[in-house]
């Protein structure tokens, strides 16, 4: 079975939006559901998610998805360690990326992840990853 990276942004749309971005979205985290592919996300996910909400929609939304976002069936969450950190901190210098993508990216690297699915353009610098654009 596929296992795939899941963006930030993956888990957003179909909070935000409704148009057809937001419905791939949601096709991808409900095939997680079903086990039809394996998803993988660090736990900074949580903190952008819930962040992002705060900012958006306020506190109130914000705790309730962010409770929410933690119970998603079959999402593998991934603690960041030492050596994420350190892969991160080498992709940093050799991609010139933001810290946040850094840990996404060296995440799906490290957990051999097939693919990073993302809206972010940034990632397609970085030949160690395949990014799958929704």
């Amino acid at each position: 079975m596929m296992k795939k990276y899941i963006d930030t942004n993956i888990f957003l749309y179909p909070l935000l939006y409704e148009d057809e971005k937001a419905k791939v979205c949601k096709s991808i985290l409900l095939k997680i559901g079903k086990k039809e592919i394996i998803g993988i996300t660090s736990f900074l996910t949580w903190d952008e998610v819930v962040y992002s909400l705060k900012k958006l929609l306020g506190r109130d939304i914000a705790i309730k998805e962010g409770r929410k976002f933690l119970k998603i069936p079959e999402l593998v969450f991934v603690r960041t360690d030492e050596n994420i950190i350190y892969k991160s901190q080498e992709l940093i210098e050799k991609y010139n990326i933001n810290p946040r993508d850094a840990i996404h990216a060296a995440t799906c690297i490290l957990t051999s992840a097939n693919e990073l699915l993302t809206d972010d353009s940034d990632f397609d610098k970085i030949k160690e990853i395949k990014r799958a654009s929704i």
